[in-house]
């Protein structure tokens, strides 16, 4: 079993900047693939970005590339979401999710393991 603990979020102002972090604690092996998802009222889930066990690939959703990077702390078990020049329409539930699998996917199915989600809003 793997338990994931989101902080970090909370209310900004357009243009501003946002750091998200992610604990993973359980099984080490259990979150080899790292990612993050947003979900809006009356929206389905989106994916934002995702990170290989090394860190050493990275993937981005359209809307966030260029403003978005993920990065993940080995020894802590821990991955972070730098978020920069925040649109009003980033405002979403953002959910930390994790799986055993070494091949990073961008699908919310390929994820085993989900945080409970933190509150991004971003004001205009």
């Amino acid at each position: 079993q793997v338990q994931l603990v989101e902080s970090g979020g909370g209310l900004v102002q357009a243009g501003g900047s946002l750091r998200l972090s992610c604990a993973a604690s359980g099984r080490t092996f259990g979150s080899r693939a790292m990612g993050w998802f947003r979900q809006a009222p009356g929206k389905e889930r989106e994916f934002v970005a995702a990170i290989n066990w090394s860190g050493g690939s990275t993937y981005y959703g359209d809307s966030v590339k260029g403003r978005f990077t993920i990065s993940r702390d080995g020894a802590k078990n821990t991955v972070y979401l730098q978020m920069n020049s925040l649109k009003p329409e980033d405002t979403a539930v953002y959910y930390c999710a994790a799986d055993p699998a070494i091949v990073v996917v961008t699908s919310a199915t390929g994820y085993k393991y989900w945080g409970q989600g933190t509150q991004v809003t971003v004001s205009s």
